[in-house]
């Protein structure tokens, strides 16, 4: 079955301990509900720097990367249905990018 990176845009900052508890519930409930598809379960991320022929810029480009989550799915339908759970998704803090993985032979 073919695997599918989440690449998480956007989110914000828990303004207070207990709003940071309900944040990371959401997450741990997400998370548990995808069982088995869960492969990597991921995390947040530092801004990024952005690496071209130019030079390297440190604005973290156009649509900056905040985390990232590996699922595996029957096809990217399926994975962007499981992605819709997302908690940035579902306050609307953020969205969320679904690519296959493709498998190389090396």
């Amino acid at each position: 079955m073919p695997q599918f990176i989440f690449a998480y845009h956007g989110g914000k900052t828990p303004e207070s301990e207990e709003e940071g508890a309900k944040v990371m519930d959401a997450w741990k409930n997400w998370m548990g509900s995808m069982g088995e598809a869960l492969k990597i379960p991921g995390a947040p991320v530092g801004m990024s720097k952005t690496v071209s022929a130019g030079g390297i810029a440190d604005n973290g480009g156009a649509n900056p990367v905040s985390g990232y989550t590996v699922v595996e799915a029957a096809d990217q339908d399926a994975a962007c249905e499981m992605a819709k759970g997302c908690p940035m998704v579902v306050d609307g803090s953020g969205s969320v990018e679904v690519a296959e993985v493709i498998e190389m032979g090396m």
